[in-house]
């Protein structure tokens, strides 16, 4: 039985990494910019990567995957980290983490049909019951927190004026791209790592991705910049913890999720991670937790539970 729940536990460990590593990305970005950020935590999970497949396959570069691993696990990073976070972080921008991560809780039910469709997978009705009590309880808890502690971004209420609103659904589409591209990841490679080993499958997913950005960097001239951050000690090392955490290890957690359990309930496993940071906020950040924020987290712990249940794996 306790076989039986590791994916699911990779899953929660995912998110759990990516908690910590919102806090270490986001310090970051403040000394250095996002985009700087976005591009130096790939090439040192690269290294990682290397040496994690060195002690353990003997191999720095997984050569020895398929042409069907390298071609789909590479689609599946463009599309999780080139498309995907780019679209989020341009929408924390455009219209406010707050609503921003509230829509990005679509990415579990976009990720349930996805599998649905691609791979083939049937969810029971327990299954569906906890993913959607843990995609409302992301939602609400998401939605009741003040944005004043959440950032600076101008819309973070109903916009009025033309140029607002076009501004605004500027920011919902980029956010429901940002979920898209998280879901289509996911999907993405589970269809293309089959059994192989999720390390590997992770590290063709951040080569990938560093192409990409690097691609992108270049077409807008911003190499100066992440060169100039390699002078800013502090944000560097925020830098490597936050790529240990995330590309490396959360990433390669989720691709052990999403191997062994449906991708939509890993998607939503995934998810919690907003829920997760709330006590660093607290601790670090000096945030303030109200009871709807935390009848929010009873509510998605309460969907976590149901999902890593027994009823959840049958079939409907």
């Amino acid at each position: 039985m306790l076989f039986g729940w590791i994916g699911e536990a990779a899953a929660l460990g995912t998110a759990a990494c990516w908690a910590f590593t919102s806090v270490w990305f986001s310090a970051a970005g403040v000394r250095v910019g996002s985009l700087t950020v976005n591009m130096l935590r790939m090439p040192i999970a690269l290294v990682w990567f290397a040496l994690w497949g060195l002690v353990a396959r003997g191999e720095v570069f997984p050569f020895d995957a398929s042409a069907h691993a390298w071609v789909w696990l590479s689609i599946s990073g463009l599309f999780g980290f080139a498309f995907g976070d780019l679209c989020l972080f341009r929408a924390l921008v455009v219209i406010g983490p707050r609503l921003a991560s509230l829509l990005m809780a679509t990415a579990p039910p976009i990720t349930a049909v996805l599998g649905w469709l691609v791979l083939g997978e049937r969810l029971s009705l327990v299954a569906i019951l906890g993913m959607a009590l843990t995609t409302a309880g992301i939602a609400w808890t998401i939605a009741v927190r003040d944005p004043a502690h959440l950032g600076s971004a101008k819309v973070e209420h109903v916009p009025r004026e033309p140029a607002e609103r076009r501004r605004f659904a500027l920011g919902v589409m980029l956010a429901l791209g940002g979920a898209l591209g998280q879901a289509i990841g996911l999907v993405l490679s589970k269809y293309g790592m089959r059994d192989d080993d999720p390390f590997a499958s992770s590290q063709i997913r951040v080569l990938a991705g560093t192409i990409a950005f690097a691609a992108i960097l270049t077409a807008m001239r911003r190499w100066p910049r992440v060169v100039r951050a390699f002078s800013d000690r502090t944000a560097m090392v925020q830098l490597g913890l936050g790529a240990t955490f995330g590309p490396f290890l959360g990433v390669s957690l989720s691709l052990v999720a999403v191997q062994l359990t449906e991708a939509g309930i890993a998607a939503s496993l995934l998810a919690t991670a907003p829920i997760l940071v709330i006590p660093l906020a607290v601790r670090y950040g000096g945030e303030k937790v109200g009871w709807s924020a935390l009848l929010g987290t009873v509510l998605a712990v309460l969907g976590v539970a149901i999902l890593v249940g027994p009823g959840a794996m049958d079939e409907p």
